[in-house]
This record gives structure tokens, sequence and C-alpha cells, in this order.
């Protein structure tokens, strides 16, 4: 058995139905299964987020089970077969994860393959070692910045190119990255709205309508267009905290 895992960047295209642009990919990623729990908590209201994602994959047939409705969560996720973590705010979402007490049981039913993971922007980034590599706001403090750690490297959803025209007051998402990668290095893949990663075991494939761009430290970004084998992500070495 092994990890089987689709890490959305994102959920909304424009002019497409939530989660629309994906479904094809969901539904293979289902295959035969179908229910699937899903993590609300990166959202405050729980009960709407969970129904829109039951209209989302009302096409597929299948029933969408709340964590929040559970009274043991974690006893919950010893049994399920399907794990869906969706995006909103990504400290909330580690947060609610910890309190909850469920980062070590998915951890181990989804690497033993034993438990399906799907996650959508931030619940992608739950699916690296930290959330470190999030773009979002700290509206809440985890206890600490360790999430799931299905993949050994890090994902930025949501990456955004550098638009030369523009004039940007702040920080481009590749200056974040660097500065990042100047702490840390361990690969950072910028996720572009569109894209996806599917893991099955020791496979790792890009996919989705656009590409993404791989970090390194030391090194200039590499591009990789949908359809890209990035299994060798699986094996390379991740130090963290480790300035050069």
């Amino acid at each position: 058995m092994a990890s089987h895992l689709l890490l959305l960047s994102n959920s909304t295209v424009p002019g497409m139905r939530y989660l629309e642009h994906a479904i094809d990919a969901i539904s293979e990623f289902l295959g035969d299964e179908r229910t699937v729990h899903f993590v609300p908590y990166a959202l405050a209201d729980h009960s709407g987020y969970t129904a829109r994602i039951q209209e989302a994959l009302k096409p597929l047939g299948v029933t969408i089970v709340g964590l929040h409705t559970q009274k043991n969560p974690g006893k919950t996720l010893e049994t399920a077969r399907v794990l869906f973590v969706g995006g909103g705010n990504s400290f909330r979402l580690l947060k609610g994860l910890q309190q909850a007490n469920l980062l070590e049981v998915v951890r181990q039913r989804v690497t033993k393959g034993e438990l399906r993971y799907l996650g959508s922007s931030a619940g992608t980034n739950m699916a690296c070692p930290t959330l470190r590599t999030t773009n979002d706001m700290p509206i809440v403090e985890p206890v600490s910045f360790e999430s799931f750690g299905l993949i050994p490297f890090q994902i930025n959803p949501h990456y955004v190119d550098p638009d030369p025209k523009v004039v940007h007051m702040g920080e481009t998402r590749d200056k974040r990255i660097e500065q990042f990668l100047e702490e840390n290095d361990v690969p950072v893949l910028g996720m572009r709205e569109g894209a996806w990663l599917s893991r099955k075991g020791p496979q790792l494939r890009l996919a989705g309508v656009v590409g993404a761009r791989l970090f390194l430290r030391g090194q200039p970004p590499q591009e990789f267009e949908p359809g890209a084998d990035l299994s060798h992500l699986l094996h390379l070495p991740a130090h963290f905290d480790q300035s050069p």
C-alpha cells in the first residue's frame, strides 16, 4: 500500500463553478469511494463550507461528512477512506487540526495507503512538512508550524509570476520564497492557479491547465509544464532552519 494524494493549488477558476476545473481529476482520485470526510477548519462557517463542498461534488454522487459534526474526529478518521482538507486560512486550519489532535492519525494512515488525501490551497499547504510557505495572514497562533508532512518538500499554492509592469511596493512571491530559502534548504514548488499534483506511491505528476515553478537554494527557478514527472522531488533532501 502507498500514499495516494491529490493536491490542488486552488478551488476556483474564473468562469467555472467551484472545483469544476478539477472535477475529472477528483473523480479519478476517488475511484469507487463515495464517502468523503471533509475538514472545514480553514473557514469560520464550518457547516456552510461543508454544504458548498457537497454541492460542488454532487455530480460525482459522493456524500460529504464534515468532521466538525463528529464527536471524536480522530476516531472517525481511523476508519475513513478519503479525507478532503479545504482551503481558507492556513493558520486557522492548522490550529483546528492541532486542537482536534488529527495530525498524527492522518499522517500515519495516509503514509500507509489507508487514507486518500485531497487538499486544496491551505489543504495543500498542510500536506507539506510545514505551513511556512503559505500566503496567509497569521490570524491565529498554532502551537507550531509543523503540518502533516505527507510530502518532503514545500508548496506555495496560488503562485503568481512577477509582473514587471506592476509597481509593487511590497515583496513579490519570488522574493518571499527566496527569503524562505535563505533560512531553509528545502525545495519549494510554486503552483499556479489551475495546477495540481497527483501522487500514487512513488510517482508524483504535475497536472492541470498551467505549469509550476520549482525553487531550489542557490539555483535559478525551473519551469515545469502539466504532465511533468516530478517524482524526483520525493527524494530531494530537505533541511529546515539551516542558513547557508
